[in-house]
């Protein structure tokens, strides 16, 4: 489950943080290049010109036959934000108002389905 910048570089793609005109991208194992930032964690700062493609990804989804994203994932259970835009059907579905207009959820992970990554 993804949801954040993406940037493709050298023919892998690392999750990532623009930073300006410039974007730091992100790993798990040490490579050439990188400094560990903490156990596990690998930062290299790239210029506009060295990487191929920034783009965002969202982890989309249905559920109940309703579209959402999908924010977080919990053991069995996915937190998911209604997209569908329709008041009284987030509280058809029992979601609670996280902000105004914004409705959120814990939805067991078996009966979400149709998963993908919305690119952009």
């Amino acid at each position: 489950m993804r949801d954040g910048y993406v940037v493709t570089w050298q023919g892998r793609e690392y999750d990532a943080v623009p930073d300006r005109d410039k974007v730091r991208i992100y790993s798990a194992q040490p490579a050439e290049g990188f400094t560990e930032v903490k156990p596990g964690r690998y930062v290299r700062v790239l210029e506009p010109d060295e990487y191929d493609e920034i783009m965002y990804v969202r982890t989309m989804c249905t559920w109940r036959g309703e579209p959402f994203i999908v924010l977080a994932e919990a053991d069995t259970w996915l937190r998911l934000e209604y997209t569908g835009g329709r008041a009284p059907v987030a509280r058809e579905l029992g979601l609670e108002e996280f902000d105004y207009g914004v409705y959120q959820g814990w939805a067991p992970a078996n009966e979400v389905h149709d998963r993908y990554e919305h690119r952009v």
